[in-house]
């Protein structure tokens, strides 16, 4: 098949873009940014450096396609998210577009990345929180900015579906963590912060280390394994109402940094900025429905991502330190 990952010079669009290479299809790969701050470059894609805000964009990369996978957007940590609302909005014009372009190109399969972050806040205040159902989505009251633009468009998928017949395939992501993703400059999540900044305090000597509130916050984390096994299995089904696809193992941002201590052999101490962006206090995610519908849920622990992705950053860390450009 010929296919469109909008948004593969990111994170997960760089993985989803190698397995879809590696099983034989015409894969084209669209990202915003310029090629040399794309996290994978796949030689056996047609890459393109394009605006898919623009419709005229996203007909011409649409054409001829079967399927779309639209996973571009401007999104990053809660730092980024918190400080960036209206830029996170005006993402909305991405799958606008590419819904449209997809319908009048006569797309058979689409795809689109929404977020855990299209939850009401007020179902998320307590650490211990009780994980997340789709249905608790309504009534609405998403995270201001990036949440609302989420759910905008998985009403607007539906809409697309209910007018026109034309069926996409939606997923909540919750917390994706994993090798080639962001890890420095301010959009890395935490995950990839904490490795990073155990990097830091190891390279420096100084181990005093700041976290972003109390560190009582609590998460789940998905690694991208997973993330891209949950995709191609609700492809391959069909179902067309949003689901979530995350770990249900819940974590505090500490037992996330114990993880990261235990890997990286060290102790760190711990600076607690009560001021810094934290997010909602709890979020996990409820599988019982992606357990119905697939019959699967995400299988890798967190303390063997955590393993992978920390030894993948200390490369990378190196790497920079040596003089070499490393995408960050």
């Amino acid at each position: 098949m010929k296919i469109l990952v909008a948004g593969g010079g990111g994170f997960i669009g760089g993985h989803l873009a190698k397995t879809l290479i590696a099983r034989g299809h015409s894969v084209i790969v669209a990202d915003i940014k310029p090629l040399a701050e794309w996290y994978q470059i796949h030689e056996g894609a047609e890459n393109y450096v394009a605006n898919m805000e623009e419709l005229s964009e996203c007909y011409r990369l649409i054409e001829g396609c079967d399927e779309v996978y639209c996973l571009a957007c401007n999104m990053g940590g809660m730092g980024f998210i918190e400080n960036n609302r209206s830029l996170c909005m005006l993402s909305v014009l991405i799958n606008t577009h590419m819904l449209k372009a997809a319908k009048d190109h006569g797309v058979k399969k689409y795809f689109y990345s929404s977020s855990a972050c299209v939850y009401p806040d007020f179902k998320q205040l307590d650490t211990a929180v009780t994980a997340l159902k789709e249905a608790d989505a309504y009534p609405a009251m998403p995270e201001n900015g990036y949440g609302w633009e989420k759910l905008f468009s998985e009403r607007l998928c539906k809409n697309f579906e209910e007018d026109f017949g034309f069926k996409s395939q939606v997923y909540r992501f919750h917390n994706v963590y994993g090798p080639h993703g962001t890890w420095d400059g301010g959009r890395e999540k935490a995950p990839a912060a904490m490795c990073r900044k155990v990097i830091e305090c190891i390279d420096s000597g100084n181990m005093d280390m700041e976290i972003w509130g109390d560190g009582e916050q609590t998460r789940s984390f998905m690694y991208i394994d997973d993330c891209i096994t949950g995709i191609d299995k609700l492809m391959e089904h069909g179902h067309t109402d949003p689901l979530n696809l995350g770990r249900s193992e819940l974590v505090s941002i500490n037992q996330l940094l114990n993880i990261v201590e235990e890997i990286s052999g060290v102790t760190v101490k711990r600076n607690y900025n009560l001021d810094a962006p934290q997010g909602v206090r709890g979020r996990n995610s409820d599988n019982t429905e992606i357990k119905k519908v697939l019959g699967w849920e995400p299988e890798v622990d967190l303390r063997t991502g955590m393993e992978t992705t920390y030894h993948w950053i200390k490369e990378q860390y190196d790497r920079r330190k040596l003089g070499e450009k490393v995408v960050q």
